[in-house]
């Protein structure tokens, strides 16, 4: 068991190094009324970037690779990304956004083995995390905050926050990695890498 980890450990290291390295090559897209520089811009980008890395990663793997775990006791793939579903509305909560009238914590890990309905649930929490963004003031970055049972400032949980999708995104791709899953990505970038250079034209 031991060596399971440790390998383990080591793909999702390389998962997020890799993931670092190709940080700038996708541009997301702007949220409606988003503002266009500051604080909030600047946090919004990154949830962007990690949405769009979560839904086609999510969409990447198979429905029957969902209940797949590295070992008893610790998450499944879906489980990792009701985590993350779970996670959204309650950071939007602690943000100052109330949840979606009607909607049940307690019946998102459900979904954990139900791949279209996850997906569309990943991108409902990302939505819904967005506009608990922007609904804050920038002048707030050093108003007390607390985030992940720590107390901190706006900008601080900005930067937990950040860390806490990464590390669920290496994981999430060491999972895919182990199945045999090459992250959409990662298979543009090497496609790209094996075209032939174009020919200068006369």
């Amino acid at each position: 068991m031991g060596r399971i980890y440790i390998y383990f450990l080591c793909l999702t290291g390389m998962a997020l190094a890799f993931t670092g390295a190709n940080r700038g090559q996708e541009k997301p897209a702007a949220a409606l009324g988003a503002p266009a520089s500051g604080l909030r811009a600047e946090f919004l980008e990154e949830v962007a970037y990690y949405e769009q890395r979560y839904v086609r990663l999510a969409e990447a793997m198979p429905a029957e690779k969902y209940a797949w775990r590295p070992a008893e006791g610790v998450r499944s793939v879906g489980e990792v990304y009701a985590h993350i579903v779970s996670a959204n509305y309650g950071i939007a909560r602690a943000l100052g956004t109330a949840p979606p009238a009607g909607l049940d914590f307690k019946a998102i890990p459900a979904l954990a083995a139900d791949k279209t309905k996850l997906i569309q649930a990943l991108k409902d929490s990302f939505a819904h995390f967005r506009g608990s963004i922007i609904a804050l003031n920038d002048a707030d970055a050093d108003k007390p905050q607390k985030m992940f049972g720590r107390q901190t400032t706006v900008r601080g949980s900005f930067i937990m926050i950040t860390g806490h999708l990464g590390e669920h995104l290496g994981q999430s791709i060491a999972y895919a990695r182990v199945n045999g899953i090459v992250p959409p990505w990662t298979e543009e970038t090497m496609q790209q890498q094996q075209k032939p250079p174009e020919k200068p034209k006369p």
